[in-house]
Parts: C-alpha cells; structure tokens; sequence
C-alpha cells in the first residue's frame, strides 16, 4: 500500500515543508482546519503510535513546542490544538503516524471538521513565515 506521506518524504509529492531533522518532518496540511495547520511526522513509517518506541513517540512530541510556537509567530494565531488519530475508527486518514498542530483564532471559534483548500502559493508563503519564525 502506499502512503502520501511517505511520498512526500521521498519527493514523488509536493510538501511545504517548515522543519527537518534525521528523524522527522513538519509541513503545513494540504487541506487544513485553519490557516497554518501542520503535521509533524516521523520520518520512518509507523501506522500507528502503538507501533513505535515509547522514546521516538518522545521525540516526536518534544518538537511541537519549536514548531507550534513558530505557527502562532507566522500566523498571528491566539491559541492551537493539537490531534493524534490512530486507525480508522479514530478518523486516521492517512496510515502514517502524524501530530496535527492547528492554530486557533479568537474571531472564529472551534471547529474541528471543517477543511479549507489553499492555494500552493498560499502554502509556500505561509511555510516561507513559519520557517523563518522556527
């Protein structure tokens, strides 16, 4: 099977990416909550956070500080949730371990299903101001 995050590891898809280390990523979700919604993913493939290291779960999670704190820099957020689905029936779409960071705005509420489409060119503008907050 395969897996769009891993595609976008190895190049065969676009990702705006916003930190890279030797063991994990983040980029901004192609189809967010809100603007600046981001995952952070390790690199190697796990489909579920039961099937990992207690440590590298560690390692995963110490980075959503550095990463949360550059969204809420980049995009004027007031506040984020964070989201970790494992399987199906906990609504996992894509087979990948991944964290969801999504900034959350005073003006608007709380909503966790609604998704928007943004524009490549939003997207890599909006990376471009997270990376350089990181």
């Amino acid at each position: 099977m395969t897996c769009i995050f891993c595609d976008i590891l190895d190049g065969k898809i676009d990702g705006h990416f916003l930190y890279e280390d030797d063991s994990h990523v983040s980029f901004l979700d192609k189809y967010p909550i809100d603007v600046g919604h981001s995952l952070v993913i390790p690199r190697e493939h796990h489909e579920r956070i039961t099937d990992m290291a207690s440590e590298d779960v560690g390692k995963a999670f110490s980075l959503v500080p550095k990463i949360a704190k550059a969204i809420l820099t980049a995009t004027g957020a007031d506040a984020f949730s964070l989201g970790q689905n494992n399987g199906r029936a906990a609504k996992q779409i894509i087979p990948h371990v991944h964290i969801h960071i999504i900034p959350r705005y005073n003006h608007k509420g709380t909503i966790w299903t609604k998704r928007q489409i943004s524009t490549d060119d939003e997207l890599s503008e909006l990376a471009k101001k997270i990376r350089s907050a990181i």
